[in-house]
């Protein structure tokens, strides 16, 4: 949906978990790049060498965790950086407008650490925090704690960041 617009260029930093929810070939047939932890410190690294997280830091105009579940939430708050995502969080410039789509089990979402790390998630680190909503989740309860929905997502980055649509070529 994004990759209809103007210069727009998708990259997906995904995590080990991440990938057990859909192909990355689908993401690449789309027109994105999929990333993983495999891709940083792959060969051998001399000083100064490109380093992934921070190549990726300096390409991205907006960043999005969607879906951020309660452990990526909680190793971003604790400044561990453990993974190409939490390394890529912890070096984006401050001014990266960054939103975090938080999604998880309900008791999860309403555990009091969950709310602790929403709040320094929007008060110290000053991330935008959207969702979760409610809806059918993936471990088959239904509640709070879904995602927010991709075209809204899309619609937060078109407005943030606004896009216009490409030309209709035909």
């Amino acid at each position: 949906m994004l990759l209809q617009y103007q210069n727009v260029r998708v990259e997906v930093v995904a995590t080990k978990e991440s990938l057990a929810f859909y192909d990355p070939a689908d993401v690449v047939k789309a027109g994105a790049r999929v990333w993983t932890d495999e891709d940083e410190w792959s060969g051998s690294y001399k000083i100064g060498d490109p380093i992934l997280h921070i190549e990726l830091r300096r390409w991205a105009d907006i960043v999005l965790v969607a879906p951020c579940s309660a452990n990526t939430l909680s190793k971003i708050v604790h400044g561990i950086c453990d993974n190409l995502v939490t390394s890529l969080l912890r070096a984006l410039a401050p001014t990266t407008p960054t939103y975090v789509f938080p999604a998880m089990n309900t008791l999860m979402y309403e555990h009091p650490l969950t709310a602790e790390h929403l709040r320094v998630i929007r008060d110290v680190v000053r991330y935008q925090v959207v969702g979760p909503i409610g809806k059918n989740l993936a471990c088959g309860d239904v509640g709070l704690g879904a995602m927010t929905e991709w075209r809204d997502i899309v619609k937060i980055v078109v407005d943030r960041m606004k896009l216009v649509l490409k030309e209709n070529r035909s």
